[in-house]
């Protein structure tokens, strides 16, 4: 078991080690999740559309 020098020590040397992404990188990336979202959100709304009028059809079929 450590003590808490040590575990201080550790902790620094890690967090030494983290590689930090650009401005760059990071707008590319938040650019990139929101376009995924907006495509998964078409898709899924169109998804939706599909089943609910599917639905609807055999409601209407075994109603009427």
């Amino acid at each position: 078991m450590t003590n808490p020098a040590q575990f201080i020590s550790q902790v620094r040397a890690e967090a030494a080690k983290i590689v930090w992404p650009g401005r760059r990188e990071v707008v590319t990336t938040t650019i990139m999740v929101f376009v995924m979202a907006a495509l998964f959100s078409v898709f899924f709304s169109l998804v939706d559309l599909v089943i609910r009028t599917g639905v609807s059809g055999v409601l209407r079929v075994v109603s009427g």
